[in-house]
């Protein structure tokens, strides 16, 4: 088997609970699902992480995921709902294929933590301008 889940997967060779495909992604239910409808939304060309994805996949990658979200809340609309895309070790990602996390949530459900302590303190404006500028500088 393939290092690639996700490849496996779209090459047939591992078995997923599919709710869309089309040339360039896919979107099948997560093994895991803490809550019901738990949907990845996957591009077909294996893509390892968010810094080797070309912005047209993006677009399509986040369009899906959209029109996913909106297929769960007709369904039967979760009180809250989280996309999410971790990458490396220290963010999280577990299959080296970058995916989106279509995520139902449920009040006290307990999934996504993202401040074990509260939120953090605001920044200075100051400090916040130089962020910018420099993440700018680069785009």
């Amino acid at each position: 088997m393939s290092e690639c889940v996700f490849c496996e997967i779209l090459a047939g060779r591992a078995p997923a609970s599919f709710v869309y495909r089309d040339d360039r992604v896919v979107a099948f239910m997560d093994l895991r699902q803490a809550v019901e409808g738990h949907v990845l939304v996957v591009p077909r060309r294996h893509v390892p992480d968010i810094y080797a994805l070309d912005e047209a996949t993006a677009g399509h990658l986040m369009a899906v995921a959209v029109r996913v979200a909106k297929a769960l809340a007709a369904h039967e609309p979760p009180p809250g709902l989280n996309l999410w895309q971790s990458n490396g070790d220290a963010g999280g990602q577990e299959v080296p294929h970058v995916h989106l996390h279509v995520q139902p949530r449920r009040h006290n459900d307990g999934i996504l933590s993202a401040y074990r302590d509260g939120l953090p303190a605001p920044s200075d404006r100051a400090s916040l301008d130089r962020l910018a500028e420099r993440i700018a500088a680069r785009l």
